[in-house]
């Protein structure tokens, strides 16, 4: 069986789609002074509450290890905080403070105009093609990545 072209592949067309779609993002969030990353942690912690440092690095998608430095910078900055979970000190719990929900809801609404704004790229039949197609994709490799829910 003969190999793709390498421009063509699946794993090059993800990173192309990622480097046209995530700039525009990137750049609210620096405005908003946080990275990517940071981003994704108050996103998750903004709809579940206090998890486990293990679950929000399956739901971030952040390796734990590299997901504790993301944590630091953010409890140094005021927009989350830790402690220790009630019935086993050893599990860490994670949550947005005032100051960081303060932040995300500030950022939320630049971050739903540029998703809105994204989303007209394309008839919204091919935008749902898309996220089903990735989702039945990651169903299908058994990711332990979470599927998009609707």
């Amino acid at each position: 069986m003969a190999i793709q072209q390498f421009s063509g592949s699946l794993p090059m067309m993800l990173y192309r789609t990622l480097d046209a779609v995530m700039p525009r993002f990137r750049q609210i969030f620096k405005d908003f002074g946080i990275t990517e990353q940071q981003w994704r942690v108050l996103r998750v912690l903004s709809e579940v509450d206090a998890p486990p440092l293990g679950e929000l690095a399956e739901a971030t998608l952040i390796p734990a290890p590299s997901l504790v430095g993301v944590v630091d910078r953010l409890q140094t900055a005021g927009l989350v905080e830790r402690g220790p979970a009630a019935g086993d000190r050893r599990v860490v719990l994670v949550s947005i403070t005032q100051v960081g929900q303060e932040r995300l809801d500030r950022l939320l609404p630049e971050v739903a105009t540029a998703y809105a704004t994204l989303k007209q790229t394309i008839p919204s039949e091919d935008w749902e093609r898309l996220l089903d197609g990735l989702g039945a994709l990651i169903d299908a490799t058994g990711s332990s990545a979470k599927r998009r829910s609707n």
